[in-house]
């Protein structure tokens, strides 16, 4: 009777296409012109690859190397697709234990388009949203639920973004979680699993940053003694390019895409105790803040996004803004821009539970601009619209769970982007537009 049972859910969860090796993913991470990360975990050892081809092609299919999951990994595995060239759009399956996984929605990814020198840059769009709480009320707080409308992520995906930005607090770290190793695997794999985020992780790009839930305790800092451990689950969970630049450790990199240039900075590893009355402040490091300025004044893309947890330009010294963690180290960023004339500066923050554009007039030189969007799926702050920031567009602020596009099109000589904010059902908001020209 036991085995018929048995038989039975496995010809059901056939038939729905959902695979019983697979717990979450597959996830796109990065994509370059000749190499594109896919990411996938399963839920016991197993081994995994992925095939893919030309999606106008019934040509040749390739494969990438076969990973081996295991536990002290979390069961994830990065794929690695290097037969792929510039500009194309390739369509791909996964393979567990050498068996093809049936899925219930379209996997396909993207290599970059090679435009440089041949003719304008691609328009592109991306999503991008901060704050996913995801409830398990076994470990929740008593009372009413932290996290809901998880329909969002449909919403999301129904917009087809290229790729997709996740500002931080991409996980929430209970009291359970945040001092082991099970636990925090627990809560990265509890969150990744949920069901309506399968459909978005496998066909946008995505790139993460993370704030203080997915890196510790609320408001940690640099003296979170598990850090390292957060590290890992954040290296392991994420395709980002890189971990870090060169020696330095760091949930931190930077990358292309089209003509803009995206700096993910981290804002927790080396941070200095919110509360500390002696000593120099500091939000990012030495090393870390000496590579991002270098690395703006090098840059030679039109609109550079520069990714973060929490609010930069907002000029309150409250909650976790940059002017209220370490002044000093705000301004020396604000004057290097000024100084070394760089031009298309946009920051992305999130953190705050609520979305609002903060725009700072500068004395000679352009207006800066801070686009904040929160919460995708964690509670809003419904009174966020008291807090007198000067800098805010007061049309502008959201406070309900909601999601952000940026298209960012035109040719060369008129390039723009445009934001929209979203609520959970993909009804827009409000946006605006601002030109390539006014950042100059």
């Amino acid at each position: 009777m036991k085995k018929n049972i048995a038989l039975l859910l496995f010809i059901c969860l056939s038939q729905l296409g959902i695979s019983q090796t697979i717990q979450s993913g597959p996830m796109l991470g990065y994509s370059e012109m000749r190499e594109v990360l896919i990411w996938i975990q399963t839920n016991t050892p197993a081994k995994v690859k992925a095939a893919y081809w030309v999606q106008t092609s019934s040509g040749v299919k390739f494969f990438t190397n076969e990973i081996a999951t295991a536990k002290n990994e979390a069961y994830t595995a990065k794929l690695i697709a290097d037969k792929v060239t510039p500009g194309n759009v390739y369509d791909y399956e996964i393979y567990v234990n050498g068996k093809l996984q049936k899925l219930s929605y379209p996997l396909h990814f993207q290599s970059k388009k090679q435009w440089l020198f041949r003719g304008d840059a691609p328009d592109f769009k991306m999503a991008l949203g901060s704050c996913t709480y995801v409830a398990e009320p076994a470990y929740d707080r008593p009372g009413e639920s932290y996290g809901g409308s998880y329909e969002i992520f449909k919403a999301i995906n129904d917009k087809k973004p290229d790729l997709m930005i996740w500002l931080g607090d991409n996980t929430y770290l209970r009291e359970s979680d945040w001092d082991t190793k099970t636990g925090i695997f627990h809560r990265y794999t509890h969150t990744r699993s949920l069901k309506e985020m399968q459909p978005l992780l496998a066909s946008a790009h995505h790139y993460a940053i993370w704030d203080d839930h997915d890196y510790g305790p609320n408001d940690s800092d640099r003296s979170f003694w598990n850090k390292n451990t957060t590290y890992n689950a954040f290296q392991l969970f994420w395709g980002n390019p890189s971990y870090g630049v060169g020696d330095t450790k760091g949930a931190f990199t930077s990358f292309q895409w089209a003509d803009c240039e995206f700096f993910m900075l981290d804002n927790r590893y080396y941070r200095s105790p919110n509360n500390q009355k002696t000593g120099a402040c500091t939000v990012l490091g030495s090393e870390q803040l000496q590579w991002f300025k270098d690395a703006l004044v090098a840059s030679k893309a039109t609109f550079k996004f520069v990714a973060i947890g929490g609010q930069f330009l907002n000029e309150l010294k409250t909650n976790e803004t940059y002017a209220n963690m370490c002044a000093v180290e705000r301004d020396s960023i604000l004057s290097t821009l000024k100084k070394e004339k760089i031009a298309g500066v946009v920051f992305l923050t999130g953190d705050r539970h609520h979305s609002e554009v903060a725009k700072m007039v500068r004395a000679d030189t352009y207006p800066l601009y801070d686009f904040t969007i929160s919460p995708l799926t964690s509670k809003a702050n419904t009174r966020a619209k008291e807090e007198n920031n000067s800098l805010r567009i007061p049309e502008s602020i959201l406070t309900e769970r909601n999601f952000a596009t940026i298209d960012v099109s035109g040719t060369r000589q008129d390039r723009q982007l445009k934001l929209s904010f979203f609520d959970v059902g993909g009804v827009e908001k409000w946006s605006t537009v601002i030109k390539a020209k006014e950042l100059k």
